[in-house]
């Protein structure tokens, strides 16, 4: 969960992690302890943000320029070209190498601070520090949130609209593409997240999901009081079966299957729940453990 990114924090608590987690494998810091790669202790696109876009071509506007351009890139101009981009992409391994190489520095470091600290005193402090997110316990999808619907007037012929997300609102403005988001399931609530932040732009408490249910094999539909939420996903079993695992377990309702989805009638209009069932979060605010070290 956090070498794949889905912990989202600094990127000093995450060298606090991994500073745990040598300490739980190796014991004390030693020069004769076997190191792990990197990767198996840092998330690897952390390193990948720090390095520079590449840098990309203004497109040629003129016919005849793309032409000329079209036949230098067939013979020595098009050799030059390859020796830049194989020198570009041999600095930018270079650098990587080089922040790699940092941030392994930084670990062993705070790996020093912990001498003394015990395999289960440092197991517990990673997963104290883990479960300050507020997402913790949570299994989380990749989606792409397509289109949010009025569930009122489905009759009605409206369009769907695609979906612009603002912090703790579901909106549905015209025009916006779809967006990419953690979705979030968890014992008491589903949330969604822009990946890469800490607090949920929203969460449903289990009674106020309505229905949900595959409308294809890539599109997955949850209905939430009065909306209809679309998301295109590879996972689509896997989240309706997790719902219906937590549904049941809550006895909030009987789950609905996938496939009753095309056969069930459309849901009434749900009643009014009232506020505060659904609790936000606040902040996430790391504290280091108490006992071990400070950076």
């Amino acid at each position: 969960m956090v070498l794949r990114g889905y912990v989202p924090t600094s990127e000093e608590t995450l060298q606090t992690l991994a500073a745990l987690r040598l300490q739980s494998l190796n014991s004390d810091f030693s020069t004769h302890a076997p190191f792990p790669r990197l990767e198996e202790l840092f998330p690897p696109h952390v390193l990948h943000a720090r390095l520079p876009p590449p840098r990309r071509q203004p497109p040629t506007k003129c016919r005849g320029a793309r032409l000329r351009a079209g036949l230098l890139a067939g013979g020595l101009w098009g050799q030059a070209l390859a020796k830049q981009r194989a020198e570009r992409d041999q600095r930018l391994r270079g650098r990587l190498r080089e922040e790699g190489a940092s941030t392994m520095a930084a670990i062993v470091e705070k790996w020093k601070l912990l001498q003394g600290m015990g395999r289960p005193e440092a197991m517990a402090a990673y997963v104290a520090l883990v479960r300050e997110w507020p997402g913790f316990g949570s299994t989380l999808f990749d989606v792409d949130l397509r289109t949010v619907r009025p569930r009122w007037g489905r009759g009605g012929g409206q369009p769907w609209q695609r979906a612009a997300l603002t912090p703790l609102s579901l909106q549905s403005p015209v025009g916006a593409g779809p967006q990419r988001l953690w979705l979030g399931i968890g014992a008491k609530a589903v949330s969604l997240y822009k990946p890469g932040e800490p607090e949920p732009l929203d969460s449903f408490c289990y009674g106020r999901i309505s229905s949900f249910g595959a409308s294809d094999s890539s599109t997955f539909r949850l209905s939430v009081e009065d909306r209809d939420l679309l998301f295109e996903t590879s996972q689509v079993d896997e989240i309706a079966q997790l719902l219906n695992t937590y549904l049941a377990s809550t006895g909030a309702r009987r789950p609905l299957r996938p496939q009753e989805l095309a056969t069930s009638p459309p849901a009434s209009a749900p009643t009014a729940l009232p506020q505060g069932l659904c609790p936000t979060a606040g902040p996430w605010q790391h504290q280091p453990p108490v006992g071990s070290f400070h950076s």
